[in-house]
């Protein structure tokens, strides 16, 4: 299917805050591709997975948005090597999912990533995931400055634990999720979780299939994220305030590094 596009002068284009992607010149014309890509990974392993069925809800709502593509990955279906150190070297074999990945991730206008939170950490899965983006989210000399064009993140995080319980005190077991993300250029839109994700006191299982409210909300991150990318896209950047934190990241790094 051909790519949804819109067509006007240059000087006009310019100033329209629809105009995003890639321009080629069609008849005197600027026209540009007004798709935006979100790449969602799904670490959930179940079947019926809660991090899955949020995954879906908060990319409906991103739905809304017509120009908005999805791609979704289920990393329980991945073939991919544990990290090492030939990865950095590029002495390893690179599977085809992770070329793959690599091309979506440097395509997207904006990255979820949907978790389960089991024993105070993500699936291993996941984390083997993250450490393997460092191949091309890091510089090759150093291995020490992000890559990611400011790429815009959100989490979404389901768990047994009740809210204030994560808000106080288990939010900081996954820190180096978000943290992994900034340290590679990303920008962290933000994260929701999900608490009391069991059918009972002992028995975890699919329970936000049943929650109207949890989903609505859910969706209306979704809605949010969606008009986050198109300000990236249009132009190119992410808000003041996202700037911001990123610039005192960056100094923060400098500082630690003299150390």
């Amino acid at each position: 299917m051909a790519a949804p596009t819109y067509c006007q002068t240059e000087r006009k284009a310019k100033n329209d805050r629809r105009v995003i992607g890639p321009a080629v010149s069609v008849r005197h014309r600027t026209c540009y591709d007004l798709r935006m890509l979100i790449v969602t990974f799904v670490a959930g392993t179940n079947e019926a997975s809660n991090a899955h069925v949020l995954a879906d809800a908060f990319l409906e709502g991103a739905q809304s948005d017509p120009d908005v593509l999805v791609e979704k990955i289920r990393l329980k279906d991945l073939p991919l090597a544990h990290f090492t150190l030939e990865h950095y070297r590029g002495n390893a074999f690179e599977e085809e999912a992770f070329t793959r990945i690599r091309s979506l991730v440097r395509g997207a206008k904006g990255i979820v990533i949907a978790t389960p939170v089991w024993n105070f950490s993500v699936p291993a899965h996941l984390k083997n995931l993250i450490d393997r983006l460092g191949a091309f989210c890091l510089d090759h000399e150093t291995r020490s400055k992000g890559q990611l064009p400011a790429t815009p993140f959100f989490f979404l995080f389901t768990g047994g634990a009740p809210v204030p319980v994560w808000t106080g005190i288990m939010r900081f077991t996954t820190s180096h999720l978000p943290e992994s993300i900034r340290y590679y250029g990303g920008s962290i839109a933000g994260k929701h979780y999900e608490g009391k994700c069991m059918v009972s006191r002992r028995e975890f299982g699919l329970v936000v299939d049943v929650r109207p409210a949890s989903l609505e909300r859910v969706r209306r991150k979704g809605r949010k994220f969606a008009r986050l990318m198109r300000y990236y896209a249009v132009h190119n950047r992410m808000p003041l305030s996202y700037r911001l934190l990123a610039r005192a990241y960056r100094l923060s790094q400098r500082i630690v590094s003299k150390f």
